[in-house]
């Protein structure tokens, strides 16, 4: 099998790999700098609810700090206040940590070639391959050395810059310097441990506190629009008089650890692929206002494009399900960047105490959501008008909307064995009845037992790998239903299981080959 050509080695790229090769799909991941990231405390990730799965990654879950709650005060009262529990915390993570972690992973899998050093210049594409030209990084004043790989496709998860999305001739249209923030790392003991939130800073305004393992912290200071430079000297102005507002006058001891800006902007590109060649993570979009998650939305484009590039390498004749990546996933991050577009003048407008008046309630929400992986600013999005999507003879409504990700159920395998679904996650197609009493249910007897038998038959001849699961109850289901669930997580539909014509149609449309 000729292998996926990755241009970039940031998460999304490193994190596509990982997930091609999880399918049994080769990777060559073009390493443009073949340096690993710089240790930047300024620069942190949110991983929520359909990226929680990286803590797995060795060294991540111990850098991964899991907030206790959000809080936001004004004039030292707290006006909204959300504790978490454990299994429903934000993990806040230095993004460093993940992407070494990721490298780490990619280095050690078989199926995973990192090409430290080598950048792309070019690429052909042909009927059933393309070639990516690629130069050698070499000492300077010398010419780098050229060479080529042959692959099946090419993903450009090469940054804000790309050279895959310029070799296309995709426009990326969209607005610079939508925001900017101040930003910096430090360790000390603010007055809400482990909790994240919004607070008031005397002549600074709002500052967003996200806090780190180890009594260190990430804090956020919205910049003016006028674009002046942050002198070292501003900065620690920033930081005492922040911390000496908090702590009743006295600036207690701090230790700071790192600084920076953070500038948002807020672009799309036109089209994500072309061919044999599709765009991801920055390459395809950049957003970041409002506390929306850049790197959460490039994990997502792997989750969406990974299974199906899986599908198109293993079994070919796949146009149908590629294209849906773009139609799906672009779709997506546009309606986030529409709601960042519209929530701006609302939660900007007045300052704080502005916001703390009228629908102020709201507009605190607003303000939280992007950073807790909420809503329309940070949730994950659905996929309601798929290109994949089906029409079961009795559809089953849950409380899950047919295009959304599923509810993390615990589920059992027919060979007795016992996880959460989501873990299940990132390969065949799930089939997941609900079955109440399943939790007692002797596992030797299941294939004998109710609907089994002709689910289990039924899943040996549809058009995708499919697994059947069982779990006691899912929100909303009644009993007896089947739900389908897609690889990346996103419920493809919900029907009666002994619908097996619903079933068979419905794998056909995910497989992108509906019926007549």
């Amino acid at each position: 099998m000729l292998p996926v050509i990755i241009a970039g080695a940031g998460p999304t790229g490193l994190a596509l790999a990982l997930a091609l090769a999880g399918y049994g799909v080769p990777a060559v991941v073009l390493d443009g700098t073949g340096e690993p990231p710089a240790r930047r405390l300024a620069r942190t990730c949110v991983l929520t609810g359909d990226a929680e799965r990286l803590l797995a990654l060795p060294g991540v879950g111990r850098h991964a700090a899991a907030w206790r709650g959000w809080r936001t005060t004004h004039r030292e009262k707290t006006v909204w206040h959300e504790e978490f529990t454990e299994a429903a915390a934000p993990r806040h993570v230095p993004q460093h940590v993940l992407e070494l972690a990721l490298r780490e992973a990619a280095e050690g899998h078989q199926l995973v070639t990192l090409v430290a050093g080598h950048r792309l210049t070019d690429l052909e594409q042909r009927e059933t391959d393309l070639t990516a030209h690629v130069v050698r990084r070499a000492p300077e004043g010398r010419r780098g050395q050229a060479r080529t790989y042959r692959g099946s496709y090419l993903v450009g998860c090469d940054g804000a810059r790309s050279t895959v999305r310029k070799l296309l001739g995709a426009g990326f249209p969209g607005r610079t310097d939508v925001e900017r923030y101040a930003v910096a790392a430090l360790r000390a003991e603010l007055p809400w441990p482990g909790e994240a939130g919004l607070h008031r800073a005397p002549g600074y305004g709002e500052v967003t506190a996200r806090p780190l393992t180890e009594d260190r912290w990430r804090l956020d200071w919205p910049l003016p629009p006028d674009g002046a430079l942050v002198t070292p000297e501003s900065m620690l102005e920033r930081v005492h008089g922040t911390l000496t507002a908090w702590h009743g006058g006295e600036l207690p001891p701090y230790e700071l650890l790192d600084t920076g800006v953070h500038i948002c902007h807020q672009r799309l590109a036109r089209r994500w692929r072309a061919g044999r060649v599709f765009l991801a993570g920055d390459a395809a979009h950049l957003l970041g206002a409002l506390g929306t998650q850049q790197v959460a939305e490039g994990l997502r484009d792997v989750e969406n494009l990974a299974w199906k590039l899986a599908v198109a390498c293993h079994e070919g004749n796949a146009e149908t399900l590629l294209d849906s990546y773009e139609a799906e996933r672009r779709t997506a991050v546009g309606a986030r960047l529409r709601a960042v577009d519209q929530a701006l003048p609302l939660v900007r407008g007045g300052g704080l105490a502005a916001r703390l008046t009228g629908r102020g309630r709201g507009r605190l929400t607003l303000l939280a959501e992007g950073h807790l992986g909420r809503g329309s600013l940070g949730g994950p999005k659905g996929h309601p008008a798929s290109p994949l999507s089906c029409t079961p003879r009795v559809p089953v409504a849950t409380h899950t909307p047919v295009g959304s990700p599923v509810a993390d159920v615990p589920v059992i395998a027919l060979d007795g064995t016992q996880s959460r679904l989501r873990d299940r996650l990132g390969g065949p197609l799930l089939l997941v009845l609900t079955a109440p009493g399943s939790r007692v249910w002797d596992a030797r007897h299941w294939l004998t037992a109710g609907l089994m038998p002709e689910l289990a038959a039924a899943a040996r001849t549809l058009p995708l790998p499919a697994e059947l699961l069982v779990t006691e109850e899912y929100p909303g289901a009644p009993a007896h239903t089947l739900l389908l669930v897609r690889p990346d997580g996103h419920l493809a539909a919900a029907f009666p299981g002994a619908d097996q014509q619903s079933l068979e149609s419905c794998a056909r449309s995910l497989r992108g080959t509906p019926a007549g």
